[in-house]
């Protein structure tokens, strides 16, 4: 209960019960707000005493509007990002989903109209770029396939958008679109390269442990530039990606032995035209697989990795070269066994199986120079 000046301390006789119902009906009968009463009026003899009335208030009265809530709204949304998915194919679609569910605000664009499919996953869809980049996103992620990347890149009106904004790519290979960027972009645009390591097929129930490929290629050092770049990454290490920082150059030697040979090897089983048995085995399973997640993908991807990845051709010669040499121990196990057939036993000292020969490690030149091979020919 408030207490009022004109009553009497705590070590002072208390007033009986009817003097305080009284002065109580006293106090309500001025119809005042009842968070808010006035004492009455002082006696004649101290109307010169200016008084300012007491009121009471709760610590926990409600406000007119929640501050602490109306400051964390507003750190959330500082915290969010624009992102503009170039290229709403399968991939790019992919993605935004995620940007999404983590609060994030995406506008998209492409070739073909995905309108009802944005909007179906709460994006915003521009079929003009010159509309998309006035909308001034954060991000500009670049989802095209690796074959039109400069020419969707040369065609976005770059002088539409915020002089420091961001731009990242998702492409297989790495060291073709940091060149790409770095030719046509201005130097006050950031650059991201990033790969991540799985797709619409092999992410679709989770992220988790997936690797994301990234490189910082030129970030400006204005500490909002730096906190956007790490919060784009963290979009990915929220969904439980396994975050590997890594040159483009280094990316791609990388990717030419595990992507493309995978690839390759999807392409070829997928010619062989397999189909599931009623008594698979788990190897076999494993192919069916295989041909599932990659042969899903367009032959521009496939290509765009033996294309923009100059470590592909070696990869493919390597493979080439493989199989060859497995056909001649496969060979020469026959040849002996046909030996055995006609003539009982073999031959005296021993007929040498042919062996798989083991190839040169990755960067090793497969052919000998000229040189050696010139000399070895006049020898």
């Amino acid at each position: 209960m408030a207490s009022f000046s004109s009553i009497q301390p705590a070590a002072a006789q208390p007033p009986s019960s009817t003097a305080t119902s009284s002065r109580t009906s006293h106090l309500l009968s001025h119809h005042q707000h009842p968070d808010q009463l006035s004492l009455p009026s002082p006696p004649p003899s101290h109307r010169r005493l200016r008084r300012r009335p007491h009121c009471i208030r709760a610590i926990d009265a409600a406000q007119p509007y929640d501050y602490e809530a109306y400051l964390f709204n507003r750190f959330s949304q500082s915290s969010k990002l624009k992102i503009a998915v170039v290229g709403f194919g399968n991939f790019g679609q992919f993605l935004a989903k995620a940007f999404i569910r983590q609060g994030h605000t995406v506008f998209a664009h492409s070739r073909s109209n995905y309108h009802a499919v944005a909007q179906s996953l709460g994006a915003a869809f521009f079929t003009d770029p010159h509309d998309l980049c006035e909308q001034h996103p954060d991000v500009i992620l670049i989802c095209t396939s690796v074959i039109s990347t400069e020419s969707v890149l040369r065609s976005l009106p770059l002088q539409r958008l915020r002089r420091n904004t961001l731009f990242v790519d998702v492409l297989s290979v790495k060291e073709f679109p940091k060149n790409i960027f770095l030719q046509v972009l201005p130097h006050h645009f950031d650059v991201l390269c990033t790969h991540p390591m799985f797709g619409p097929e092999s992410g679709k129930v989770t992220w988790q442990n997936l690797p994301f490929v990234f490189d910082k290629v030129r970030i400006g050092n204005e500490d909002s530039r730096v906190n956007r770049v790490e919060t784009f990454l963290d979009i990915f290490k929220k969904e439980g990606c396994t975050m590997v920082e890594m040159s483009c150059s280094e990316h791609d030697r990388y990717a030419a032995g595990s992507q493309f040979i995978t690839h390759t090897m999807g392409r070829i089983l997928e010619k062989l035209q397999l189909e599931s048995t009623p008594i698979n085995t788990k190897g076999y399973e494993t192919l069916l697989n295989l041909v599932e997640n990659t042969a899903s993908d367009s032959f521009d991807l496939y290509y765009g990795l033996f294309m923009y990845n100059k470590n592909a051709m070696e990869q493919l010669e390597r493979l080439d070269l493989a199989f060859e040499a497995l056909k001649t121990e496969l060979f020469g196990h026959l040849h002996e066994a046909l030996r055995k057939q006609l003539f009982g036993k073999s031959e005296e000292g021993g007929h040498r199986r042919p062996m798989l020969a083991k190839l040169p490690k990755n960067g090793t030149p497969l052919l000998p120079p000229q040189s050696e091979a010139v000399a070895n020919k006049n020898n």
